[in-house]
């Protein structure tokens, strides 16, 4: 094995026994969610957005709440609501009379753990807010550009079944998330356990278990990690089965109104390699694409109305893509 290898091979082993504490201190407080939270890992090794999409009560909040607690970051949470304006994100200038001067008052946004709960509720242009600040790390109020202190994560959430005042996120600002995770019920005993843990004593939230300045340090280690050229192919392929699936013999044709962004492929690869720090390897296999593919492509697909009504998913395509494509 090549050296350089076995070297990021002990820093990954390294790396996952650290993310394992902060895994273990979230599951003291959220029960049942196991794969949430480990997608959750993965956007923050990787550096990317989250949005997680539930029915309500299924600890979408209180997940990005643990994350929050477990980090020793700024952390804001932002409610959102048809009456939100972008000045309640970003920030504004208010005027001194004292020194007739104009100050600069910095919105929620410039805090590191971002928490957009209910972020289908506010109006475009409030939404349309976070794309400067969850693509560039930066924020411009009334001209005056400020940098976003690192590390910077925005993690959202949505119910799906309730359509009532609430405003379809942007396809643009969909594809700023790099995962899209669908939360499900717990299981019968995993909701026992629930109801053991929370209808007794209170449950405290854990302590701080890594510092901004370590976060970064991962997320350079994750982005270290090696990825052969015939893995960056079998991501790319993926991708462009979405767009022309004719030319991988997919009958889907009429089905798909636009395929993933070029941003599915470079997620792909920056999931499939937190994937395998997450797992103590220096190296990402075609398994670690696979792991994260529905979680990167299901908000990247766009179906045309037929396919909508036939009721077909992203996933459904998704899984039939995974099936044609040669595994390198």
């Amino acid at each position: 094995m090549d050296p350089d290898i076995q070297i990021l091979n002990k820093r990954a082993d390294a790396a996952a026994e650290e993310i394992g504490t902060l895994e273990a201190a979230m599951k003291t407080v959220i029960v049942g969610q196991d794969a949430v939270i480990h997608r959750v890992l993965i956007a923050l090794l990787a550096g990317g957005h989250i949005l997680l999409e539930g029915v309500p009560g299924i600890a979408k909040t209180l997940t990005i709440r643990t994350l929050a607690y477990c980090l020793a970051c700024t952390f804001a949470r932002i409610q959102f609501t048809p009456d939100l304006l972008p000045a309640d994100i970003i920030g504004t200038k208010v005027y001194h009379q004292a020194d007739a001067s104009f100050k600069t008052l910095k919105g929620p946004i410039f805090h590191q753990v971002i928490l957009a709960d209910e972020i289908n509720r506010a109006p475009p242009k409030v939404q349309s807010a976070l794309l400067e600040a969850m693509q560039e790390r930066q924020a411009t109020i009334q001209g005056d550009t400020f940098q976003i202190t690192a590390p910077f994560l925005v993690l959202a959430t949505e119910n799906p079944i309730e359509s009532e005042g609430t405003y379809p996120l942007p396809d643009a600002q969909v594809d700023r998330f790099m995962l899209k995770v669908l939360m499900t019920y717990p299981s019968k005993a995993q909701e026992v356990e629930v109801l053991t843990r929370y209808t007794g004593e209170p449950v405290s939230m854990p302590a701080p278990v890594i510092d901004g300045e370590r976060v970064l340090a991962l997320q350079a280690l994750t982005r270290a990690v090696y990825a052969d050229t015939r893995a960056l192919e079998y991501a790319v392929t993926l991708v462009d089965a979405t767009r022309y699936p004719a030319n991988y013999n997919l009958d889907i044709q009429g089905q798909i109104a636009y395929g993933a962004s070029p941003r599915g492929s470079l997620n792909l690869i920056l999931g499939a390699k937190a994937n395998a720090v997450l797992a103590g390897r220096g190296y990402v296999l075609p398994e670690d694409i696979r792991s994260v593919a529905h979680d990167v492509l299901r908000h990247r697909i766009l179906l045309t109305y037929e396919a909508e009504a036939d009721g077909v998913t992203p996933d459904a395509l998704i899984d039939r893509i995974l099936g044609v494509v040669r595994v390198p």
